[in-house]
């Protein structure tokens, strides 16, 4: 890659080790300009620290907060607000999150900070990701999709935090610089159609086969969605490059005018394409077959991402899987800068000067397990700094950033995994609150309350209760999808129970699951109804492994290592019903 490009990525490197190896000092420096940017803010004002930077003060002062917390303030920007609410300087673009719990996304603060500390993360990530395989000045095939952009009440530009960095300028140059370019245009990447842009995505890069470095999406199941697409259309890819005409599937003319100028006719190219193929056994290996420069396959691939890690190593044969790095819309963690390691054990080492950073140490009580987290009552400790954490821990991270979340509680369960120099390695666990997921669904237990209590409309007129309820995300069919039980009082209509069905399916609000489910990356919602005193053998199971009936919560989610509950379930099913609310 040229000995300038060598040395920047040294440079990279040396800058990192410089700052994790007194992590605790650029931690103190790095809350002190936090503070001092925006001790004016009103939100910190009210708190009193009377210019105070210190650690101490500040976690004396400013109390933890969830979003909720912060929603009032943030809302007076978004409708417009120029003051400094929550930080010195006005706030000039809102990230969109896709979690939420009341039906709408939520409103995060976008900064120039939280743009330079992105860079940052990219440059390190990619600084020892090429280190460990090196690549040249090729193409990279992403499957990466802009979202639409909301203008605020205020005037204010809100759309997803990737989105608001594929649209940036600076960001766009910056990543010229560390890794290689897209093989689609932006009009592809900014399409309004997102099956259009996927066919595009997979079309530009097999025409720059030779020139694909590696693959990448921010997560690994969009990866996996876009290879079971092309199982589908692959004969009618090959017939574009063959005859050099875009398929009439493609009817934007944006993406259409930008993605012909590419295209020519190249029949050995679509042979050749159409023999490997042709060739392939169940399609395995089908990255590195039609791709073979590529030298990785890259993106998101932990906690809700694990479960497509067994499709993804099928397309990707022998390519190395790489995890990418640890952030939230609300701000960046840590960089992987161990490329080697699996996805399934992959740590972030934390940059102590991109935001303060709290922990919160988590003890589950004597004798609790649980296979999902989530569902954890964890006992909490008073928050510890970034460098008095101890290696296997459980912790939730709490983080203070320059855009105006001060002592921010993520809800992610990290353990601490080791330190590099005196930062510490995180092993992200799980979102503490969230329950249903499958894609880039986020549904927590309020969540799965509300949609079951907008169903039970449904049922009043026939003077029907839900007795009790419980979840689970059913994996056994391609794609997933959500399963609801529910134990009724009384029998119900067959119409009324399948408009029960998709009533539950439609209030799950969440931006992720909506968009799953409108192109088909998360199935139909399935309701199965039980037969009377389910719950109560489930209770009696419980029980029976010396559970106290005063302490005992019905899961709300039932994961698939808790085989009991789950055969009880299945056996007492009666009926079942699958949603047609999405033209399923």
């Amino acid at each position: 890659m040229g000995s300038m490009t060598i040395s920047c990525e040294e440079r990279v490197i040396a800058e990192f080790e410089a700052l994790t190896r007194d992590a605790g000092r650029v931690q103190a420096e790095t809350l002190r300009r936090i503070l001092e940017e925006n001790g004016g803010a009103e939100y910190l004002r009210r708190f009193g620290l009377g210019g105070r930077t210190d650690a101490a003060s500040f976690r004396s002062y400013v109390p933890l907060v969830t979003h909720s917390d912060l929603e009032p303030f943030i809302q007076r920007i978004v409708d417009g607000d120029n003051s400094p609410i929550l930080t010195g300087k006005p706030i000039t673009a809102i990230s969109l999150s896709s979690g939420t719990t009341q039906g709408k996304p939520k409103f995060i603060p976008f900064n120039e900070e939280l743009l330079d500390s992105t860079i940052q993360i990219y440059r390190t990530s990619y600084a020892f990701r090429n280190r460990e395989y090196p690549i040249g000045n090729g193409k990279a095939l992403q499957f990466i999709y802009g979202s639409k952009q909301v203008m605020t009440k205020g005037g204010i530009v809100a759309t997803t935090a990737t989105t608001n960095l594929f649209r940036n300028d600076q960001f766009k140059n910056a990543m010229k610089d560390i890794q290689s370019q897209c093989c689609s245009p932006d009009e592809v990447i900014f399409g309004p159609d997102f099956h259009q842009s996927l066919y595009c995505h997979l079309l530009c890069g097999l025409i720059l086969s030779n020139e694909v470095q590696f693959i990448f999406s921010t997560f690994a199941h969009s990866i996996v969605h876009a290879f079971r697409t092309f199982e589908l259309v692959w004969e009618e890819l090959c017939t574009d490059i063959r005859e050099g005409v875009l398929s009439s599937r493609i009817t934007s003319p944006s993406i259409r005018a930008a993605v012909s100028k590419i295209l020519s006719p190249n029949p050995a190219l679509a042979d050749a394409i159409y023999n490997k193929c042709a060739g392939l056994s169940n399609w395995y290996g089908v990255i590195p077959e039609l791709w073979p420069n590529a030298k990785y396959v890259y993106g998101i691939m932990t906690g809700s991402m694990e479960p497509y890690l067994k499709k993804l190593r099928h397309y990707a044969g022998n390519l190395p899987l790489m995890s990418a790095d640890y952030g939230s819309s609300e701000g960046w963690i840590g960089a992987n800068i161990d490329p080697k390691l699996a996805p399934e054990k992959v740590t972030f080492a934390v940059l102590p000067n991109i935001g303060y950073f709290e922990f919160i140490p988590l003890e589950k009580p004597e004798g609790e397990e649980a296979d999902n987290c989530a569902s954890v009552h964890y006992v909490e400790s008073e928050p510890v700094g970034l460098t008095e954490v101890e290696v296997g821990k459980e912790y939730e991270v709490v983080l203070t950033n320059f855009a105006g979340l001060y002592r921010y509680r993520l809800g992610d369960v990290v353990k601490i995994a080791g330190f590099h120099n005196s930062t510490p390695e995180l092993q992200f666990l799980c979102r503490r609150s969230l329950l249903l997921t499958i894609n880039i669904d986020k549904n927590t237990e309020k969540d799965l309350q509300l949609a079951v209590e907008a169903a039970l409309k449904h049922l009043a007129a026939e003077k029907v209760e839900v007795v009790d309820f419980t979840s689970l995300v059913d994996r056994s069919s391609d794609p997933g999808h959500y399963v609801i039980f529910w134990e009724l009082s009384s029998d119900a209509s067959e119409e009324v129970l399948q408009s029960c069905c998709n009533s539950l399916d439609l209030a799950f609000l969440d931006a992720g699951y909506v968009a799953s489910r409108k192109v088909k990356a998360i199935g139909p919602l399935e309701l199965r109804v039980l037969r009377k005193g389910t719950f109560q053998n489930i209770l009696d199971h419980y029980l029976g492994l010396g559970a106290a009936v005063s302490q005992f919560k019905t899961p709300r989610c039932v994961g698939p290592s808790n085989s009991m509950v789950l055969q009880i379930l299945s056996r007492n099913v009666i009926k079942n019903y699958l949603s047609t609310a999405y033209g399923s």
